[in-house]
Protein backbone atom coordinates (compact mmCIF):
# COMPACT_ATOMS: atom_id res chain seq x y z
CA UNK A 1 0.00 0.00 0.00
CA UNK A 2 1.37 3.41 -0.99
CA UNK A 3 0.01 5.93 1.52
CA UNK A 4 -0.22 9.06 -0.63
CA UNK A 5 -3.81 10.17 -0.01
CA UNK A 6 -5.11 9.14 -3.44
CA UNK A 7 -6.89 5.82 -2.69
CA UNK A 8 -5.92 4.45 -6.10
CA UNK A 9 -4.08 1.30 -5.04
CA UNK A 10 -5.54 -1.95 -6.35
CA UNK A 11 -6.49 -2.98 -2.81
CA UNK A 12 -8.57 0.17 -2.34
CA UNK A 13 -10.37 -0.41 -5.64
CA UNK A 14 -11.61 -3.78 -4.39
CA UNK A 15 -12.75 -2.46 -0.98
CA UNK A 16 -16.38 -1.33 -0.64
CA UNK A 17 -17.38 2.17 0.47
CA UNK A 18 -19.35 2.78 3.61
CA UNK A 19 -22.79 4.24 3.24
CA UNK A 20 -22.75 8.04 2.84
CA UNK A 21 -22.30 9.89 6.13
CA UNK A 22 -25.34 11.40 7.86
CA UNK A 23 -25.84 14.15 10.42
CA UNK A 24 -24.53 13.30 13.87
CA UNK A 25 -28.07 13.57 15.30
CA UNK A 26 -29.43 11.10 12.75
CA UNK A 27 -32.74 11.27 10.87
CA UNK A 28 -34.06 14.24 12.86
CA UNK A 29 -31.66 16.43 10.87
CA UNK A 30 -31.43 16.97 7.07
CA UNK A 31 -29.06 14.88 5.00
CA UNK A 32 -25.62 16.50 4.62
CA UNK A 33 -25.24 18.80 1.64
CA UNK A 34 -21.86 17.29 0.74
CA UNK A 35 -21.00 13.62 0.31
CA UNK A 36 -18.60 11.87 2.70
CA UNK A 37 -17.73 8.18 2.65
CA UNK A 38 -14.93 5.90 3.81
CA UNK A 39 -13.22 2.56 3.19
CA UNK A 40 -11.28 0.22 5.47
CA UNK A 41 -8.59 -2.42 4.93
CA UNK A 42 -6.15 -4.30 7.15
CA UNK A 43 -3.03 -6.44 7.06
CA UNK A 44 -0.59 -7.77 9.63
CA UNK A 45 0.87 -4.32 10.34
CA UNK A 46 -1.85 -1.70 9.88
CA UNK A 47 -5.52 -0.81 10.06
CA UNK A 48 -6.08 1.36 6.98
CA UNK A 49 -8.76 4.04 6.66
CA UNK A 50 -9.48 5.98 3.49
CA UNK A 51 -12.02 8.80 3.21
CA UNK A 52 -13.43 10.85 0.34
CA UNK A 53 -15.09 14.22 0.93
CA UNK A 54 -16.86 16.46 -1.56
CA UNK A 55 -15.74 20.03 -0.85
CA UNK A 56 -16.24 23.16 -2.99
CA UNK A 57 -14.24 25.27 -0.50
CA UNK A 58 -10.96 23.60 0.42
CA UNK A 59 -9.78 25.32 3.58
CA UNK A 60 -7.29 24.60 6.35
CA UNK A 61 -5.22 26.85 8.61
CA UNK A 62 -3.68 24.75 11.40
CA UNK A 63 -0.09 23.57 10.89
CA UNK A 64 1.05 22.64 14.41
CA UNK A 65 0.76 18.99 15.39
CA UNK A 66 -1.82 18.35 18.12
CA UNK A 67 -3.67 21.58 17.43
CA UNK A 68 -7.44 21.44 18.00
CA UNK A 69 -7.96 20.28 14.43
CA UNK A 70 -11.77 20.46 14.40
CA UNK A 71 -11.44 24.24 14.37
CA UNK A 72 -10.75 23.63 10.65
CA UNK A 73 -12.65 21.36 8.28
CA UNK A 74 -11.42 17.94 9.32
CA UNK A 75 -11.81 14.15 9.20
CA UNK A 76 -11.83 12.15 12.45
CA UNK A 77 -11.42 8.48 13.41
CA UNK A 78 -12.54 6.90 16.71
CA UNK A 79 -11.56 3.34 17.72
CA UNK A 80 -12.73 1.33 20.75
CA UNK A 81 -11.16 -2.12 20.33
CA UNK A 82 -13.09 -4.11 22.95
CA UNK A 83 -16.35 -2.15 22.98
CA UNK A 84 -16.38 -1.33 26.70
CA UNK A 85 -16.77 2.46 26.05
CA UNK A 86 -13.44 3.13 27.81
CA UNK A 87 -9.81 3.34 26.65
CA UNK A 88 -10.41 4.45 23.10
CA UNK A 89 -8.39 6.23 20.44
CA UNK A 90 -9.12 9.38 18.42
CA UNK A 91 -7.31 10.91 15.46
CA UNK A 92 -8.13 14.10 13.53
CA UNK A 93 -6.58 15.50 10.35
CA UNK A 94 -7.16 18.58 8.19
CA UNK A 95 -6.52 19.24 4.49
CA UNK A 96 -2.98 20.43 5.24
CA UNK A 97 -2.22 17.00 6.69
CA UNK A 98 -1.90 18.33 10.25
CA UNK A 99 -2.86 15.66 12.77
CA UNK A 100 -4.06 15.42 16.36
CA UNK A 101 -3.88 12.06 18.16
CA UNK A 102 -5.69 11.52 21.46
CA UNK A 103 -6.28 8.73 23.95
CA UNK A 104 -9.40 8.77 26.13
CA UNK A 105 -9.26 6.64 29.32
CA UNK A 106 -13.03 7.23 29.56
CA UNK A 107 -15.51 9.67 27.94
CA UNK A 108 -15.72 13.38 28.69
CA UNK A 109 -19.35 13.04 29.85
CA UNK A 110 -18.15 10.84 32.70
CA UNK A 111 -15.36 13.17 33.79
CA UNK A 112 -12.71 11.76 31.46
CA UNK A 113 -9.78 13.86 30.29
CA UNK A 114 -8.03 13.28 26.97
CA UNK A 115 -4.32 12.45 27.04
CA UNK A 116 -3.07 15.01 24.52
CA UNK A 117 0.55 13.93 24.78
CA UNK A 118 -0.31 10.40 23.61
CA UNK A 119 1.25 9.72 20.22
CA UNK A 120 0.97 7.05 17.51
CA UNK A 121 4.55 6.05 16.56
CA UNK A 122 4.60 4.66 13.06
CA UNK A 123 1.32 6.28 11.99
CA UNK A 124 1.25 6.91 8.24
CA UNK A 125 -0.96 9.71 6.91
CA UNK A 126 -1.48 11.50 3.61
CA UNK A 127 -3.97 13.96 2.12
CA UNK A 128 -4.76 14.68 -1.54
CA UNK A 129 -6.69 17.82 -2.51
CA UNK A 130 -8.64 18.07 -5.75
CA UNK A 131 -8.67 21.83 -6.17
CA UNK A 132 -6.88 24.83 -4.71
CA UNK A 133 -6.46 25.07 -0.97
CA UNK A 134 -7.50 28.35 0.70
CA UNK A 135 -8.48 30.11 -2.54
CA UNK A 136 -12.07 31.46 -2.61
CA UNK A 137 -11.66 32.51 -6.26
CA UNK A 138 -12.42 29.03 -7.57
CA UNK A 139 -14.70 26.09 -6.84
CA UNK A 140 -12.95 22.94 -5.67
CA UNK A 141 -13.99 19.31 -5.95
CA UNK A 142 -12.87 17.73 -2.69
CA UNK A 143 -10.16 15.95 -0.75
CA UNK A 144 -9.19 12.43 0.22
CA UNK A 145 -7.45 11.11 3.32
CA UNK A 146 -5.40 7.93 3.70
CA UNK A 147 -4.40 6.68 7.14
CA UNK A 148 -2.49 3.60 8.35
CA UNK A 149 -2.78 2.91 12.09
CA UNK A 150 -0.12 0.45 13.33
CA UNK A 151 -1.45 -2.49 15.32
CA UNK A 152 1.64 -2.18 17.52
CA UNK A 153 0.11 0.99 18.98
CA UNK A 154 -3.58 0.04 18.82
CA UNK A 155 -2.90 -3.06 20.92
CA UNK A 156 -1.59 -0.94 23.84
CA UNK A 157 -5.04 -0.57 25.40
CA UNK A 158 -7.03 -2.99 23.27
CA UNK A 159 -7.29 -5.72 25.93
CA UNK A 160 -7.65 -8.16 23.05
CA UNK A 161 -5.42 -9.39 20.20
CA UNK A 162 -4.23 -6.83 17.64
CA UNK A 163 -4.10 -7.43 14.75
CA UNK A 164 -7.51 -9.03 15.15
CA UNK A 165 -8.45 -12.55 14.17
CA UNK A 166 -10.79 -13.32 11.30
CA UNK A 167 -14.33 -12.44 12.47
CA UNK A 168 -13.33 -10.15 15.35
CA UNK A 169 -15.36 -6.97 15.72
CA UNK A 170 -14.19 -3.56 16.97
CA UNK A 171 -16.25 -0.42 17.57
CA UNK A 172 -15.30 2.40 15.19
CA UNK A 173 -16.76 5.68 14.01
CA UNK A 174 -15.80 8.43 11.60
CA UNK A 175 -16.71 12.10 11.72
CA UNK A 176 -16.33 15.04 9.38
CA UNK A 177 -16.45 18.58 10.74
CA UNK A 178 -17.57 21.19 8.21
CA UNK A 179 -17.80 24.92 8.91
CA UNK A 180 -19.87 27.54 7.07
CA UNK A 181 -17.42 29.86 5.32
CA UNK A 182 -17.54 33.24 3.63
CA UNK A 183 -14.99 34.99 1.43
CA UNK A 184 -13.37 38.09 2.93
CA UNK A 185 -10.46 39.93 1.33
CA UNK A 186 -9.43 36.96 -0.79
CA UNK A 187 -9.49 34.59 2.20
CA UNK A 188 -11.96 32.23 3.80
CA UNK A 189 -13.45 33.04 7.20
CA UNK A 190 -16.04 31.32 9.35
CA UNK A 191 -19.46 32.94 9.25
CA UNK A 192 -19.95 34.51 12.72
CA UNK A 193 -22.63 32.97 14.89
CA UNK A 194 -22.72 29.64 13.04
CA UNK A 195 -21.90 26.22 14.46
CA UNK A 196 -19.96 23.49 12.76
CA UNK A 197 -21.70 20.64 10.96
CA UNK A 198 -20.89 17.14 12.18
CA UNK A 199 -21.36 14.40 9.60
CA UNK A 200 -20.73 10.83 10.69
CA UNK A 201 -20.81 7.20 9.61
CA UNK A 202 -22.82 5.95 12.61
CA UNK A 203 -25.22 8.58 14.02
CA UNK A 204 -24.93 9.41 17.71
CA UNK A 205 -28.41 10.81 18.29
CA UNK A 206 -26.86 13.85 20.01
CA UNK A 207 -24.03 16.27 19.17
CA UNK A 208 -21.40 14.26 21.00
CA UNK A 209 -18.95 11.88 19.32
CA UNK A 210 -17.82 10.57 22.69
CA UNK A 211 -20.61 8.06 23.17
CA UNK A 212 -18.88 4.89 21.99
CA UNK A 213 -22.00 2.79 22.51
CA UNK A 214 -23.37 4.42 19.33
CA UNK A 215 -20.34 3.78 17.13
CA UNK A 216 -20.42 1.33 14.25
CA UNK A 217 -19.21 -2.25 14.22
CA UNK A 218 -16.21 -3.16 12.06
CA UNK A 219 -15.86 -6.88 11.41
CA UNK A 220 -12.41 -7.99 10.29
CA UNK A 221 -12.36 -10.61 7.57
CA UNK A 222 -9.65 -12.52 5.72
CA UNK A 223 -12.12 -13.35 2.95
CA UNK A 224 -12.35 -11.59 -0.37
CA UNK A 225 -14.46 -8.41 -0.34
CA UNK A 226 -18.15 -9.19 -0.56
CA UNK A 227 -17.80 -12.85 0.45
CA UNK A 228 -18.25 -12.56 4.23
CA UNK A 229 -21.56 -11.83 5.98
CA UNK A 230 -21.72 -9.41 8.86
CA UNK A 231 -22.47 -11.06 12.20
CA UNK A 232 -24.83 -9.03 14.38
CA UNK A 233 -23.72 -8.46 17.97
CA UNK A 234 -25.67 -11.00 20.06
CA UNK A 235 -25.23 -8.76 23.11
CA UNK A 236 -26.74 -5.66 21.51
CA UNK A 237 -30.04 -5.96 23.40
CA UNK A 238 -28.17 -6.23 26.70
CA UNK A 239 -25.97 -3.26 25.85
CA UNK A 240 -28.95 -1.10 24.92
CA UNK A 241 -30.90 -1.95 28.05
CA UNK A 242 -27.90 -1.28 30.29
CA UNK A 243 -27.26 2.09 28.64
CA UNK A 244 -30.92 2.99 29.14
CA UNK A 245 -30.36 2.39 32.86
CA UNK A 246 -27.12 4.39 32.79
CA UNK A 247 -28.68 7.48 31.17
CA UNK A 248 -31.76 7.27 33.41
CA UNK A 249 -29.50 7.19 36.48
CA UNK A 250 -27.62 10.27 35.25
CA UNK A 251 -30.91 12.16 34.90
CA UNK A 252 -32.18 10.88 38.25
CA UNK A 253 -29.05 11.94 40.12
CA UNK A 254 -29.15 15.36 38.49
CA UNK A 255 -32.73 15.82 39.67
CA UNK A 256 -32.51 14.20 43.14
CA UNK A 257 -28.85 14.32 44.13
CA UNK A 258 -28.63 10.54 44.52
CA UNK A 259 -28.81 7.30 42.55
CA UNK A 260 -32.15 5.51 42.30
CA UNK A 261 -31.93 2.29 44.39
CA UNK A 262 -34.48 0.33 42.32
CA UNK A 263 -35.46 0.04 38.68
CA UNK A 264 -39.04 0.87 39.68
CA UNK A 265 -38.04 4.23 41.18
CA UNK A 266 -35.74 4.85 38.27
CA UNK A 267 -38.64 4.34 35.86
CA UNK A 268 -36.81 1.96 33.51
CA UNK A 269 -38.94 -0.81 32.07
CA UNK A 270 -37.72 -4.36 32.67
CA UNK A 271 -36.02 -6.12 29.77
CA UNK A 272 -38.35 -7.19 26.97
CA UNK A 273 -39.10 -10.92 26.77
CA UNK A 274 -38.24 -11.01 23.08
CA UNK A 275 -34.68 -9.80 23.71
CA UNK A 276 -33.60 -13.04 25.44
CA UNK A 277 -32.77 -11.00 28.52
CA UNK A 278 -33.32 -12.11 32.10
CA UNK A 279 -34.34 -9.91 34.99
CA UNK A 280 -32.31 -6.74 35.49
CA UNK A 281 -30.40 -6.02 38.71
CA UNK A 282 -29.31 -2.74 40.29
CA UNK A 283 -26.82 -2.14 43.11
CA UNK A 284 -26.27 1.35 44.53
CA UNK A 285 -23.97 3.07 47.05
CA UNK A 286 -23.72 6.75 47.92
CA UNK A 287 -21.34 7.46 45.04
CA UNK A 288 -21.54 4.41 42.76
CA UNK A 289 -24.02 2.20 40.95
CA UNK A 290 -23.84 -0.98 38.91
CA UNK A 291 -26.57 -2.54 36.80
CA UNK A 292 -26.57 -6.09 35.43
CA UNK A 293 -28.66 -8.23 33.12
CA UNK A 294 -28.46 -11.86 31.99
CA UNK A 295 -28.38 -12.63 28.28
CA UNK A 296 -29.49 -16.03 26.99
CA UNK A 297 -27.57 -16.92 23.83
CA UNK A 298 -28.82 -19.15 21.01
CA UNK A 299 -26.25 -21.74 22.08
CA UNK A 300 -27.99 -22.09 25.44
CA UNK A 301 -25.19 -20.32 27.29
CA UNK A 302 -26.03 -17.40 29.60
CA UNK A 303 -23.82 -14.32 29.92
CA UNK A 304 -24.10 -11.60 32.55
CA UNK A 305 -23.51 -8.07 31.26
CA UNK A 306 -22.85 -5.08 33.51
CA UNK A 307 -22.58 -1.29 33.37
CA UNK A 308 -21.44 1.15 36.05
CA UNK A 309 -21.76 4.87 36.74
CA UNK A 310 -18.86 5.85 34.44
CA UNK A 311 -20.50 4.04 31.45
CA UNK A 312 -18.04 1.15 31.28
CA UNK A 313 -19.89 -1.91 30.02
CA UNK A 314 -18.53 -5.45 30.15
CA UNK A 315 -19.39 -9.13 30.25
CA UNK A 316 -18.41 -11.25 33.26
Amino acid sequence: MTVDGRLDDAAWRSAPWTTDFVDIEGDIRPRPALRTRAKMLWDDEYFYVGAEMEEPHLWATLTRHDSVIFQDHDFEVFIDPNGDSHEYYEFEINALGTGWDLFLPWPYKDGGQALHNWEIPGLRTAVHVDGTLNDPADTDRGWTVELAFPWAVLREAARRPAPPADGDQWRVNFSRVEWTLASAGGHYAKVPGTRENNWVWSPQGVIDMHRPESWGYVQFSTGRPGTTSFRADPALAARRWLHAVYYAQRDFRRAHGRWAPTLEELGVAPPADGDALGRGHLEVTTSLFEAAVDLRLASGKTERWRIRQDARVWME
